[in-house]
C-alpha cells in the first residue's frame, strides 16, 4: 500500500445514539484489511473515547483514519472549548463532565487516559476557546 488508504467521519454531538459508529465502521474496514485483532482492538478503544470526547465535551467533530503500511494514524480535530490544562485532564479519574453525561455512564475521567494507553504515541494540541486536535499512532508490527 503506497498511499495511505484514509477514512473520514463527522462526530455529531448531540447524540450519544450515534456515539461510537466512526470507531465501529473503522473497525470494520480495519478487519477487511486483514490488520491483526489486537491492533483493530487498539484502534477502536482509542478512537471510540476520542468520539465519546468529542461528543461530551466539544459537541462533535471531525475524525480522519490513516492506514499506511507502518501504522494507523488517528486525527480527531473539534472546535469546542479547548482544554484548560492538559496534564490534570490526562489523569485517570479526572473530569470535566457534567453531573447529566455522568450519570449515563460516561465522563468518569479515563477518556484520555485510555486513549494514551491504547495507542503508541499521543499528541494533544488544545486551545482554550478554539478547539482541541489529538493524533494517535498504532503501530502495525
Amino acid at each position: 500500500m503506497s498511499e495511505p488508504l484514509v477514512f473520514r467521519f463527522d462526530v455529531d454531538g448531540d447524540d450519544f445514539t450515534s456515539a461510537g459508529q466512526a470507531s465501529v465502521q473503522v473497525k470494520k474496514n480495519l478487519r477487511q484489511l486483514g490488520l491483526l485483532p489486537e491492533i483493530i482492538r487498539r484502534v477502536s478503544i482509542a478512537m471510540y473515547e476520542g468520539e465519546i470526547n468529542m461528543v461530551i465535551h466539544a459537541g462533535g467533530g471531525k475524525a480522519e483514519v490513516q492506514v499506511d503500511n507502518e501504522c494507523v494514524t488517528i486525527i480527531l480535530e473539534d472546535k469546542g472549548p479547548g482544554i484548560k490544562n492538559i496534564e490534570q485532564a490526562m489523569q485517570e479519574g479526572f473530569s470535566t463532565a457534567p453531573d447529566a453525561i455522568r450519570s449515563l455512564g460516561f465522563g468518569a475521567g479515563m477518556g484520555l487516559p485510555n486513549m494514551k494507553r491504547y495507542s503508541d504515541e499521543m499528541n494533544i494540541s488544545s486551545v482554550v476557546g478554539e478547539g482541541t486536535k489529538i493524533v494517535m499512532k498504532v503501530f502495525i508490527r
